[in-house]
Order: structure tokens, then sequence, then C-alpha cells
């Protein structure tokens, strides 16, 4: 059955296309957040290892709001992480940082996605995709605010 919501199969292909940058960018701050969770050290512990669950749970959440928006659009969305790593922008993190470096790289990563979700937003306007810029914009905002408060931890 085909897909009839009022926006063309291209437009439609084109959005899940940035969409699954910004999957890409979740996923792989998830992971990194994740990591840090486990990993964290120093005087600021309790409150960082808190923080990095309270977010890597956000993002969980996040990725599968974008993954299920590609779907509602009729698109496949990546799912694998070859697939993730040539489509995301954050760079991944071999080692084990000190905490200043694993707060900076967060706000770094929630920058890019940011980004990220900003020119996925004009791509959705453009096509008319009032549902897909709404979600996008809300991701805007949670990545927008989530650097700003990691920064605060580093001034």
């Amino acid at each position: 059955m085909a897909t009839q919501i009022g926006i063309a199969k291209k437009d439609r292909e084109a959005i899940a296309k940035q969409l699954s940058k910004l999957l890409a960018d979740t996923y792989s701050l998830y992971l990194k957040t994740h990591s840090f969770h486990w990993n964290v050290t120093g005087p600021q512990f309790n409150s960082l290892h808190n923080m990095f669950e309270t977010q890597y749970n956000e993002l969980w959440l996040a990725a599968d709001e974008v993954a299920e928006r590609i779907r509602t659009l009729d698109v496949f969305a990546p799912g694998s992480y070859s697939q993730f790593g040539k489509l995301t922008s954050i760079k991944e993190e071999p080692g084990v940082p000190d905490w200043k470096a694993m707060v900076g790289q967060l706000v770094d990563g929630h920058e890019i996605a940011a980004a990220t979700a900003r020119g996925a937003i004009k791509v959705a306007d453009k096509a008319g995709d009032e549902g897909t810029a709404d979600m996008l914009t809300g991701r805007l905002k949670e990545h927008e605010k989530t650097a700003w408060m990691l920064r605060s931890l580093l001034q």
C-alpha cells in the first residue's frame, strides 16, 4: 500500500536522509555518553555519573523517535554500526579521557547534533513536513539545552 501523507516520495526520501544523519549522531552520542557514564572518575564522579545516565537514557528514547519518524516517511532507518559510522559527524572516543575532556566532547557532540537537526528542519520545512519539523525542533532544543548545561560545568 502506497504512503499517501501529502509529501512526495522524493521529498520523503530527502527528509529521511537528513533524519538518518541525526539518528547516527544521536546513537553515536548515546554510545559515548554511556561509555563516559561507566568510566568517569574524579571529584565530580557522583554528579557526572548520574547526569550522564539521565542523558544517555534521553538519547536512547530520542533515537527511537527519530528512527520511527523515518519509518513514518516510508523509508528504512539505518541500524548498524557501519551505517552510523558513515553518517555521523561525531568523533568516536577510543580511550578514556578525564572528566573535563568527557564533558567537552559531549558539548561538542550535542552541538553537532543540534546543527544536524537544524539542517534537517530546513529540508522538512521546504517539503511542508510539519510533523518532522516539529519533532526536530524538540530535538534541537534538547541538544542545545544539554550542551549549555554541560558547557556550564567547564566555566
